[in-house]
């Protein structure tokens, strides 16, 4: 009787690898996007993962298993953050000068961007990124954040918000 419960633990492991191998790649994109370094979203990944292994017979029985654990990529990071493992670096030196259509102030702006996207609190950053990289809807992102959708729209416009005055701001009324 024993024989049962092992035979789907073993079953469950399996199934459990076979969809981490299969999503390693997006949920790190993700990750790095909520989180703003490489080494911030492997360890929030493999926080989640873990997570999501001991649980896994209550995880793939959800609604959809990648919402479920992309929250908890954000909930790991947002925890590490909390604790003050990671702080971000400010990006008040960041100015955008004049728009061509040179490559190089293509790429500028584009770091520009990605600088004052990473400079964000980890929800406002975690919303955006939902809402323009992931293209979720608010309802969607609300499910991932575990928030409501007011909470979401606030995220949303506070982090554009932010993200345009850094951007504009020319440096002159930084002191």
């Amino acid at each position: 009787m024993t024989e049962l419960p092992r035979r789907r633990r073993g079953v469950e492991h399996a199934d459990f690898e076979s969809w981490a191998a299969s999503r390693l790649a997006s949920l790190t994109r993700f990750a790095y996007l909520v989180t703003g370094s490489q080494h911030a979203a492997d360890d929030a990944v493999q926080t989640a993962l873990a997570s999501a292994c001991a649980r896994w017979g209550r995880v793939s029985r959800t609604d959809d298993p990648d919402v479920y654990v992309r929250r908890m990529v954000v909930n790991a990071h947002v925890s590490a953050w909390r604790r003050g493992a990671r702080r971000e670096t400010s990006v008040a030196e960041v100015r955008l000068e004049g728009s061509g259509g040179d490559l190089a102030e293509g790429v500028a702006r584009d770091d520009a961007v990605w600088r004052v996207c990473a400079a964000l609190p980890p929800q406002q950053r975690a919303a955006v990124v939902l809402r323009f990289y992931e293209d979720l809807d608010y309802a969607e992102i609300a499910r991932v954040l575990d928030v409501t959708e007011a909470t979401v729209r606030s995220h949303v416009h506070r982090g554009l918000t932010a993200m345009r005055r850094a951007l504009t701001d020319d440096g002159e009324e930084q002191a």
